[in-house]
Order: structure tokens, then C-alpha cells, then sequence
């Protein structure tokens, strides 16, 4: 059975709290698991939340600021560790090589796993399997930040009443899909298309174009909301987001379900990011975020 859902490891900022620990999403899609951003104590959160080294495949880093990516030695050294099979891939800006690179051999350890490096240089697409293409975006923040995009190919919804005006059934509907007619029944007279999910991840950055392009049409969007809009100067100033910009961003791209995530440890009450959330104007299912929650990627439309 396909799973696609969020497991939700850390929803810190910069410091994190008693009660949130610095950054780690993975994002379990079918049956592949994509770690993003592992901050600080990523390691222990997955044992928290029942994620093993094995469910890795990717690993996408944002920018190379400590609470995305100093999780990174540990989750690295827990894979070789483990002995994980299969490749795992890890995506990062490459400009942050020299930091990738002390990350990966931060300590002594025995390398029994080789992980793929694919850094990121520029927007587009990053990989493509048979359930989904990832593509990256350019941020803005004061390091050079990526964003990531999954976007599931387009398929066939078969219609059971075209089927049946046509008198197709049984072991006929699958040769018509394999082959694309059948006794001058074409699939379109039959199905129509049904469109691929989509997901992004937005982290560090303010607004600029790279933001709305991942968000276009998103499924499930998570993005930083690290203050609130009466700090809006800080966080154009820092670049970051605050949490009526995230959601308009939502609003504006049609997005199903927003994730906020990625709180200065100055705010003490969740329910003010929900609520500014609301106030400018995004009426999709709304999450705020917290460790080890673990968020369903909507069902197809």
C-alpha cells in the first residue's frame, strides 16, 4: 500500500526550544523517503518518530546555515552505520560543497554505503523516477538557498460509466490502456486525466519569484514562517518569511494544504501563526507545525 505523508522532526528556527528541536522533514512518498534539512539531533528525532536509516533515498539540504544541515554528519554516519542497500542521493547547493564535504567526513568512521552526490547549481530539474521529477528553485536568503519541488507525472482516470456505454469490462479495460483503443474505443473516449500530486518545500528566504514558482499548484506546501507580519521588517532584513507572506503565497498558488514550520523561539503561541494565516485570506487546510507530527499528503482530486 502507497503511503504519502509528512513525519514532521523538528519545527525549530535558529535556537531551538524545550519543546522543538531544530529542523528534519521527511517526506515518505510511495516507497521512498526524502530527508529534508537535518538539523541538530535529526538522528534521535528519527528513532522518536520511527524513521530508520533504510527509509532514506534522498537527502535535500536547503543552504548550508547549521539548523539545515548539522544533522547531516550523524544521519550520514547512522546510514553507513546500518549498512542501508540502497543508493541514497543528496542534493545541495554547490557553492556549500566545502561544507557538504566536512559534514560527510566530520569524524572517524567505517564508509560502507556510498551516497550520490548531486549538487544543485542552477533551477530545474534535479532527478526523475517513475513516481515523480524533483525539481529545485532559487531562493533568497543571505547564503544561496534552493527550494524543492516533487511533481507526479500525469495519469489516466478510467470513467466506469463511459466504460459501460461502451460495453468495455473485465479484462478489456486493461488491454485499453495497455494499447490505447480497443475495437475503435479510444482511451479518451473512456477516461479522462487525472493530474499528478504535487510538493514543495520552501525553507530561509523572502519572497521573490523562486517562491511562487514551487508553490504553483502544490498539493501540500511547507514553507518557513519564522515570524510573525508585525516583525516583517526583521524578516526581510534576515530573509525570511513571516506568516501572512506564507500564506499569501499559498492563497495566490492554489495551494490544498500549507504547512507552516520554521518558528523564532520569541513566539510562545502557536495558534497567532494559524491566525494571521487566516487573516490574509488562505481558506485551504492549514497546519501549524510541531515535532513528530505527521501530516497526510492530500488524496488526489
Amino acid at each position: 500500500m502507497s503511503v504519502r505523508e509528512l513525519v514532521v522532526l523538528g519545527t525549530a528556527s535558529q535556537v531551538p526550544t524545550r519543546h522543538r528541536n531544530h529542523n528534519g522533514y521527511l517526506l515518505r512518498w510511495d516507497g521512498e523517503g526524502i530527508l529534508f534539512d537535518p538539523g541538530d539531533g535529526t538522528q534521535r528525532q528519527m528513532l522518536r518518530a520511527g524513521v530508520a536509516a533504510h527509509d532514506l533515498n534522498r537527502i535535500c539540504v536547503t543552504h548550508f546555515h547549521g539548523d539545515h544541515s548539522l544533522g547531516l554528519a550523524g544521519v550520514i554516519q547512522r546510514i553507513n552505520l546500518d549498512r542501508v542497500p540502497h543508493q541514497i542521493t543528496a542534493h545541495y547547493p554547490r557553492s556549500g560543497q566545502r561544507f557538504f564535504d566536512r559534514l560527510r567526513y566530520a569524524t572517524a568512521y567505517r564508509e560502507t554505503v556510498g551516497i550520490t552526490e548531486a549538487p544543485v547549481d542552477a533551477d530545474g530539474p534535479l532527478a526523475r523516477t517513475g513516481g515523480y521529477t524533483l525539481e529545485a528553485r532559487k531562493l533568497s536568503h543571505p547564503v544561496e538557498s534552493y527550494g524543492y519541488r516533487l511533481v507526479e507525472p500525469d495519469g489516466r482516470r478510467m470513467l466506469p460509466e463511459r466504460l459501460a456505454a461502451h460495453g468495455i469490462k473485465g479484462p478489456d479495460v486493461g488491454r485499453l490502456q495497455r494499447e490505447g483503443s480497443l475495437a475503435g474505443v479510444s482511451l479518451d473516449d473512456v477516461s479522462e486525466t487525472r493530474r499528478g500530486q504535487r510538493f514543495a518545500f520552501v525553507m530561509d528566504t523572502r519572497l521573490c519569484d523562486g517562491v511562487h514558482a514551487l508553490a504553483e499548484g502544490c498539493d501540500m506546501l511547507v514553507i518557513e514562517s519564522t515570524f510573525l507580519d508585525d516583525d516583517e521588517e526583521l524578516a526581510v532584513e534576515h530573509g525570511h518569511l513571516t506568516a501572512g507572506q506564507a500564506a499569501r503565497v499559498a492563497r495566490d498558488g492554489g495551494v490544498r494544504h500549507l504547512v507552516l514550520t520554521h518558528f523564532s523561539q520569541r513566539y510562545t503561541d502557536p495558534d497567532a501563526f494559524e491566525r494571521q494565516a487566516r487573516a490574509a485570506g488562505y481558506e485551504g487546510e492549514l497546519t501549524v507545525a510541531h515535532d513528530l507530527l505527521r501530516v497526510p499528503v492530500p488524496k488526489r482530486r
